[in-house]
């Protein structure tokens, strides 16, 4: 079992949990992800906790494979009015902002976000990591080899799971001295890493549990299944679910999903089998 403090509020995480993704991008590889006017987040946000999403990630830049970067000042313009309005309509739901931009995790987590989802690991802000530990928010640690622009171009791994799994590790010992204690792990699905990584990394999931914290797998509609079924990111929910499956059985904590009715189907169904 985990406790997560998120500002002075507990997040148990005793069994596994639903992020629900909703992107206040115009550009996110998956076009039903992408949402822009407030009552659009609104709609996509009252649907998740519906189905039984137990954090909601909201993010105002597409880190997809080859994406450009926007500036702060424009994630904020998108990401702010959005969690505002979660928080007045669901005050009781858990948001996380995705951001690596340490002005960004400020204002969201001011206008009532309580975790900070960053894809870089500290390494494109310098600011955001002290920024983090002052605002005493969990942290979700990923790993990514490279940046956004040019991370599949060419990832080289002698061993993806042992490589991934030092990296994260040395990480949380330079976050633990900077006094961020909340840390939840993600070994960066697609992020620098082939398609044969990513299933590598599934398969030696349970391997991540020995850093003590919660994992987070965010596989959903992903190349890794849209590739290797030759369909598109729109045709792919069954095959993510394939792959939450896997992941829930390799000891996941925490799905990351564009979907997030399927995800609780998931694992209920699995918890069943464990029974």
């Amino acid at each position: 079992m985990f406790t997560l403090n998120c500002k002075g509020r507990l997040l148990v995480i005793d069994q596994p949990v639903v992020m629900g993704i909703i992107n206040t991008t115009p550009d996110s590889f998956y076009t039903g992800s992408r949402t822009g006017a407030v009552d659009q987040v609104l709609f996509r946000a009252e649907e998740m906790i519906k189905d039984g999403a137990a954090i909601l990630d909201i993010g105002g830049q597409s880190t997809r494979p080859g994406s450009q970067q926007v500036g702060a000042d424009e994630e904020l313009r998108r990401v702010v009015p959005a969690i505002e309005a979660i928080v007045k309509h669901f005050p009781t739901e858990f948001i996380s902002i995705d951001t690596f931009y340490a002005k960004v995790a400020m204002a969201a987590i001011d206008a009532g976000a309580s975790i900070v989802n960053d894809v870089s690991a500290g390494s494109i802000d310098d600011e955001l990591l002290p920024t983090v530990a002052e605002l005493k928010t969990p942290y979700v640690l990923m790993h990514m080899k490279g940046h956004p622009q040019t991370m599949q171009l060419n990832p080289v791994y002698e061993n993806v799971v042992t490589e991934v799994f030092d990296a994260l590790n040395f990480k949380m010992a330079e976050l633990t001295k900077a006094g961020i204690n909340d840390i939840i792990i993600d070994p960066g699905f697609g992020f620098g890493k082939t398609i044969q990584h990513n299933f590598q990394l599934l398969k030696g999931l349970s391997y991540f549990q020995q850093l003590q914290k919660p994992v987070l797998v965010g596989v959903s509609r992903k190349a890794t299944v849209y590739k290797t079924l030759q369909i598109t990111p729109e045709e792919a929910l069954n095959g993510t679910t394939v792959l939450h499956a896997i992941a829930l059985l390799n000891e996941a904590n925490i799905l990351r999903v564009h979907d997030v009715k399927e995800a609780m189907q998931a694992i209920k169904l699995l918890k069943e089998y464990a029974h």
